[in-house]
């Protein structure tokens, strides 16, 4: 399929470059690299894929894992203001999401205006919980200090995409370092502080608001009945809905680093097919195996094109 258009898609400015190998493998090889590159290794891969717009976000954990939040604040600025040069230059294959310094949420409130309305961005990315001033405490955004934040992303209309990182440090993964990450531990923290959002009333009080999780719904849409299930007999949880409902009306799932037709036809018929977006999660995924599984997925051409283009043009008013 030519003109897809994909929106989990990572860059890197020098202040948050360097990957760290988890353990001595070829595959770490060459990421730095192309987290820097835009013009060359980047939008080749895009052209033979068949992609012709990206979104890109800035890479994991990068602001949120600054202690300070004047740092923090500094640190989203100069890289939105990176991003937004690129998207100057080639406006027509790139498009920004806002990193956003969370540690101080009236900052990001501000910056978040400003990137929407100053530099055009589409929404924001955000890379999990963001560290506390102390380096140890994460914070969540389901905290009462979070309302006016996400009153503000309200008014804005825009998406905000739930990006995974590491959970807090623990003892936790002691042991099995290879669970570590992308293999478990992204979803496994990342669909907690989702269900901390969809669960805690914020949908009920900004119901307007459009969350965007990667992954394939980072294994919500697979556990949704059990949850709702349980959930009947928690009259403590103070979700007005079944969380069902918030997943089809207030959240968007991308396809990003999780390349099967089975999970996809679960998250379709949990979902449905307008609420799912295309998606590789370059460059830490490559680029042809997403795109040539997808052009090849068994499901339907009509939900095909839905997925890979007409869905993100419609959310993120790509005209």
């Amino acid at each position: 399929m030519q003109g897809k258009i994909v929106i989990e898609e990572h860059f890197a400015i020098p202040e948050t470059n360097g990957v760290k190998n988890r353990v001595a493998s070829p595959y770490w090889d060459g990421l730095n690299a192309k987290l820097l590159d835009f013009e060359n290794m980047r939008l080749d891969e895009m052209d033979k894929g068949g992609i012709e717009l990206a979104i890109v976000s800035l890479n994991a954990p990068a602001v949120q894992g600054v202690d300070s939040p004047k740092e923090a604040v500094d640190v989203a600025r100069r890289a939105n203001d990176a991003l937004a040069e690129q998207v100057r230059r080639r406006p027509e294959r790139f498009q920004g999401f806002a990193a956003l310094p969370l540690q101080d949420p009236d900052a990001a409130a501000r910056e978040f205006q400003r990137c929407v309305r100053d530099l055009g961005f589409k929404g924001a990315l955000v890379n999990g919980y963001s560290n506390g001033p102390d380096g140890k405490t994460g914070l969540y955004y389901d905290a009462p200090m979070y309302r006016p934040f996400w009153a503000e992303v309200e008014k804005l209309g825009v998406p905000f995409y739930l990006h995974p990182r590491d959970p807090p440090p623990s003892d936790r993964y002691a042991g099995i370092p290879w669970l570590v990450g992308s293999a478990w531990s992204f979803a496994e923290e990342t669909s907690l502080h989702a269900l901390r959002l969809l669960s805690g009333g914020l949908f009920d009080e900004h119901p307007k608001l459009q969350l965007i999780l990667g992954h394939l719904g980072e294994r919500i849409p697979y556990d949704i009945w059990r949850l709702e299930h349980r959930l009947k007999y928690r009259p403590d949880c103070p979700a007005k809905k079944p969380l069902s409902q918030y997943l089809r009306e207030n959240v968007w799932l991308t396809t990003s680093g999780h390349f099967r037709t089975q999970t996809l036809i679960n998250a379709m018929l949990e979902v449905g097919a307008d609420r799912i977006l295309f998606s590789v999660d370059y460059p830490y995924e490559d680029t042809q195996p997403g795109t040539t599984w997808f052009d090849h997925a068994e499901i339907s051409e009509t939900d095909r094109l839905k997925i890979g283009r007409t869905n993100a043009m419609k959310l993120f008013n790509l005209g």
